[in-house]
């Protein structure tokens, strides 16, 4: 049998390496998340858990008070998500326009919807808003370097 014809990784492959590193070009650190100003206090974090333990218990629960526990798990864990994208869009962190968009645009569907409008006027209404909201936002956010 004869020699293997591929180097094995060794010692003689750090300055390969090291040499490969180098042609990349460096990545710019990403800039810190903001801090909220209830900074110690993990708001966010403990609504999410919060948010968590109803959803599961409403789907241990069922029935009409699973369907409350259900709800108020999505609408508290939600909540706690639009606030992280709220700061972070508007310190110029991360852009969230989207995200942040939706949320009248559900409004404004859920609104027509019980006025008992057409489904496309609902579905026009509420892409209205959701198209005129991203815009908006994406015009207000500005990196921030």
């Amino acid at each position: 049998m004869g020699k293997r014809s591929r180097k094995r990784g060794g010692a003689g492959s750090a300055p390969a390496a090291a040499a490969a590193s180098a042609d990349r070009p460096a990545r710019e650190p990403r800039p810190e998340r903001p801090r909220a100003p209830w900074h110690p206090f993990p708001l966010v974090e403990l609504s999410v858990l919060i948010g968590l333990v109803l959803l599961v218990w409403g789907l241990i629960r069922g029935g009409e008070d699973g369907a409350v526990l259900l709800v108020a798990g999505m609408a508290l864990a939600s909540l706690a998500g639009l606030e992280t994208a709220l700061r972070e869009h508007f310190t110029g962190h991360a852009p969230h326009a989207l995200l942040i968009a939706a949320l009248p645009a559900i409004l404004v569907a859920g609104v027509v919807w019980f006025l008992d409008a057409p489904p496309a006027a609902v579905v026009i209404a509420g892409g209205a808003v959701l198209l005129g909201g991203t815009v908006a936002l994406r015009r207000v956010f500005r990196p921030r370097r």
